[in-house]
């Protein structure tokens, strides 16, 4: 296919878009990050966010018509971009990338903002631990990209990224950090009116039952190791309506997720984790995304990575993978 066809795919989804427990490790491959640095101009669309749109069913759609929704793991970093930034949110969404990963964390005194480590060492200009530190001092302070570049980016708070969510119509799965808790986390969800932009990472049944019993209505993640783990978070509370059943980031499950998908409940997977032992670097040894196609074709919904961008390259997934999330998107 030629490079036009699919940039304009990849773009029409980011413009639809637009309207409609391991260590720090480093968040973009090479060649996921050069496919970003020759940037083509393009003309993009301008269309309204729409303000009833049903994240359940958006997740239904996608299974139905299969497409896939490709989650950028801490937001989709990229040389000058640094991870859990806003900024990086956008350069994500307009490449057509519909989903974030992203991490929260709270301050010494109460503020969520996003950040993934217990220390502000490795990504900002700051030192200390997270949880030590006040916001006033955190905010001041400077994100730095995957190379260790100084950035012109502060850290963002939970709320501007949910705000910039609910206006773009981007989709944010939140990762709540140990410095605070998803009632903090859904409170703030709950004040920016973002219930239908954000997706909850759960990683234990006691998490999921959790979040259950305070917003019933949010979308979560899961893990579903089997029928009878499957059984025991929905007898805890757990509606499958609202459930991403999460299947780890080692081997693809295809029987799972087909059969997870005959009872309407949709599969994530994750092909990122440490670089030389992720399924992103073993995928792309070959430079051919056929391994993609395979997860896609037997019933995978969302897909998280480190490699968001090479997914919606010319080289990246066959344009009609893009073409079914669109028609959901619409």
């Amino acid at each position: 296919m030629s490079q036009t066809h699919f940039l304009a795919g990849a773009l029409l989804l980011g413009a639809v878009l637009t309207g409609c427990n391991e260590a720090a490790t480093a968040p973009a491959e090479t060649s996921d990050a050069a496919a970003t640095e020759s940037p083509v101009e393009q003309e993009q669309a301008v269309a309204e966010v729409p303000t009833d749109r049903d994240l359940p069913r958006l997740f239904d759609c996608v299974r139905e018509e299969g497409g896939v929704l490709i989650a950028a793991h801490r937001g989709g970093p990229a040389p000058g971009f640094p991870e859990n930034a806003v900024e990086t949110f956008q350069h994500a969404l307009d490449a057509g990338i519909p989903m974030m990963e992203i991490d929260v964390a709270e301050s010494r005194d109460g503020v969520l903002f996003l950040m993934h480590d217990r220390s502000l060492t490795r990504t900002t200009t700051g030192r200390g631990a997270v949880a030590d530190t006040a916001w006033q001092n955190i905010s001041r302070l400077r994100l730095v990209d995957s190379e260790g570049r100084v950035t012109a980016f502060n850290p963002p708070t939970l709320a501007e990224a949910l705000d910039w969510a609910v206006e773009t119509g981007a989709i944010l799965e939140l990762d709540r950090k140990e410095t605070t808790s998803f009632r903090n986390i859904i409170g703030e969800v709950r004040a920016a009116g973002a219930e239908n932009n954000v997706i909850i990472i759960t990683y234990s049944d006691e998490q999921a039952w959790q979040v259950a019993e305070i917003a019933p209505d949010l979308m979560m993640t899961a893990g579903v190791g089997n029928r009878d783990h499957e059984a025991a978070l929905l007898e805890g509370g757990v509606d499958p309506d609202k459930l991403v059943a999460w299947t780890g980031t080692r081997e693809p499950s295809f029987g799972k997720w087909r059969g997870l998908a005959s009872k309407d409940i949709e599969s994530a997977f994750g092909t990122l984790g440490r670089p030389g032992e992720r399924l992103d670097d073993q995928y792309w040894a070959d430079g051919d995304p056929s391994e993609y196609v395979s997860l896609i074709e037997n019933g995978l919904v969302l897909l998280a990575t480190d490699t968001p961008y090479r997914l919606v390259s010319e080289s990246g997934l066959p344009a009609r993978f893009i073409h079914a999330t669109e028609t959901c998107l619409r």
